[in-house]
């Protein structure tokens, strides 16, 4: 940037950042009974794509101990749902404050949100790529 105008140099880290991928991928771990209402609020703010895995996982809540067949047996691994969302930058916090409020009860145990960037993305039926490949 030596020798360019201050405004020549600002402009082309616009440029670059208006190129680089801002794509996200939020993987959500939430109570099994809340995945219905996370879906429906996704849905109504026009958030379609996503996939759910069942998942097993402890944290705070710690499992329960139950009795079966007259033997104490612990229970540390509880049920959870995995929902992941590959998202561009303009639905990223849309997304993250519908989960939030759609998943949360106030007790523990309501889940855990991650955020990773994601390189790339292929559309394989089309062959795009990148944000247009998210949709």
């Amino acid at each position: 940037m030596l020798g360019l105008p201050k405004e020549a140099s600002t402009n082309h880290l616009k440029d670059y950042k208006k190129g680089f991928n801002t794509m996200k991928l939020i993987i959500a771990y939430i109570q099994p009974q809340k995945l219905n209402d996370v879906k429906q609020a996704l849905y109504e703010k026009d958030i379609f794509k996503l996939s759910v895995t069942n998942a097993l996982g402890c944290g705070q809540q710690k499992g329960y101990h139950e009795n079966y067949r007259g033997a104490d047996v612990e229970v540390n691994l509880l049920k959870k749902v995995r929902v992941e969302i590959a998202v561009n930058e303009e639905y990223f916090q849309t997304t993250i404050d519908t989960v939030i409020e759609a998943a949360r009860t106030g007790n523990i145990g309501d889940g855990k949100i991650f955020v990773l960037p994601m390189e790339e993305c292929y559309r394989i039926r089309t062959g795009e790529t990148g944000n247009d490949a998210i949709g």
